[in-house]
């Protein structure tokens, strides 16, 4: 994949609420997603962090605002964003390989009519691009929970986002897979600046990779290092000291 720097600094969340049959489902979200860092958001079930991933995708109307700023703090009116969901719903059995599904979204001419030369090049370079070469024959079906969120990956960074949101990505993924899949996304941070936004459970996880982190109750209730909001008070009241003790 080309090198690509994202022209971002940082997304501003201002004052965000969702609001859905006169229920409040976020409300008063202040937080900013910087360009080359991982920002995790926690939280228990039901704290809203689908939600604001929605909110922040477009697909949820919502009060406040979400500005795309550049370097001197100027709106930018176009950004890339790739998105990683937690899994993929299809039919295991289609007779459908990973570089057909790949091609699937490079091409508008469908694959069973053959890929040409020019797009198996680009599914080859996404691919490897996630560590993920040696996949590409293989039936989209047959691969592992961790090989098929690289595939969605390989998806999600071509073109090169700005902002890349990962929305559990790793759950049920096996600790081999786990790694691959987090230094990965690492790798892209680093190689192409661009901010990431990850929704995770494990706070294993979220100690060793991120770089800030924003604990969610419908509002943001703690945000900074993971080392300063795992020893908050209100990380506490949520997960209680027995899980505040495990991460530390």
């Amino acid at each position: 994949m080309a090198e690509h720097h994202c022209s971002l600094c940082h997304i501003g969340l201002e004052d965000l609420s969702v609001r859905r049959g006169g229920q409040v489902l976020l409300h008063d979200i202040n937080m900013h997603i910087h360009c080359g860092q991982l920002t995790v958001l926690i939280g228990q079930n039901g704290a809203g962090k689908t939600t604001l991933i929605r909110a922040l995708l477009g697909e949820l109307p919502h009060g406040g605002s979400v500005r795309h700023l550049d370097g001197q703090n100027r709106d930018i009116p176009h950004v890339r964003i790739g998105y990683v969901p937690q899994n993929l719903q299809f039919d295991k059995e289609m007779p459908v390989t990973v570089s057909d599904f790949i091609a699937a979204a490079f091409s508008r001419r469908p694959v069973w009519s053959g890929i040409s030369k020019k797009t198996r090049a680009r599914v080859t370079e996404v691919l490897q691009a996630v560590d993920a070469g040696d996949l590409a024959g293989r039936r989209l079906g047959l691969c592992s929970g961790g090989e098929l969120q690289r595939v969605l990956l390989a998806l999600a960074i071509h073109p090169a986002p700005d902002l890349l949101v990962l929305d559990e990505p790793v759950s049920g993924v096996d600790q081999n897979g786990l790694e691959l899949f987090l230094d990965t996304v690492l790798r892209l941070k680093e190689s192409h600046h661009m901010a990431i936004l990850l929704v995770s459970h494990d706070l294993r996880l979220v100690r060793e990779y991120a770089d800030h982190v924003v604990l969610l109750d419908k509002t943001v209730l703690c945000q900074g290092s993971a080392e300063y909001v795992f020893g908050s008070d209100e990380f506490n009241a949520v997960f209680g000291r027995g899980d505040g003790e495990v991460a530390n």
